[in-house]
């Protein structure tokens, strides 16, 4: 039967912690600190104003920001290709920016997503209903199509956009027009 551990014989306190550490409850805690961490990062959501600022403002870094969505293909094939910059450029910081919520204003869909792909990039989830109405701020040549990659050098403010799928050494490219 073993030795009953209770108020009587410790403070509530420690009570509380030697029954935790009990062989019975050791699996209920491994389980809760690992759900914890499956999900890895989320997205932070972030209305358009705040996504002005990040554009409009100082940056050490030139801006890398990709706006995607969880059911677009051709985004979804080109987030390793960010991934992969994320990790190895460190002139660069890469950002993410959902466009689900027009559609799905939930963000847990894109914060699974996210866990699934592994994505260590950061992640923005854009809370801003109709596009069409907006993304001329974003961008003047932007017809609003998935995906779309915005490269700025906040420094020189030069910029470069491009419309739909990125391919493999054209971020490189990018990123060379705006340090020029």
């Amino acid at each position: 039967m073993g030795y009953q551990i209770t108020n009587d014989t410790f403070p509530w306190p420690l009570t509380l912690y030697l029954r935790c550490y009990t062989m019975q409850y050791r699996v209920l805690i491994i389980l809760l600190l690992s759900s914890s961490f499956a999900f890895g990062q989320k997205a932070d959501a972030i209305t358009l104003h705040g996504l002005q600022k990040i554009l409009q403002g100082p940056s050490d870094k030139i801006l890398v920001i990709n706006f995607w969505a969880t059911w677009c293909a051709p985004c979804i094939k080109e987030l390793p290709l960010f991934e992969k910059l994320n990790t190895d450029d460190r002139t660069s910081e890469v950002i993410l920016v959902s466009m689900d919520y027009d559609l799905d204003p939930d963000p847990a869909k894109v914060d699974k997503f996210i866990a699934r792909k592994k994505l260590q990039s950061k992640v923005l989830f854009l809370k801003a209903n109709d596009p069409g109405s907006w993304i001329d701020k974003i961008e003047k040549k932007w017809s609003g199509a998935l995906p779309a990659t915005l490269v700025i050098n906040t420094k020189t403010g030069k910029r470069e956009f491009v419309q739909g799928e990125v391919g493999e050494g054209q971020l490189e490219k990018l990123l060379k027009a705006v340090t020029n």
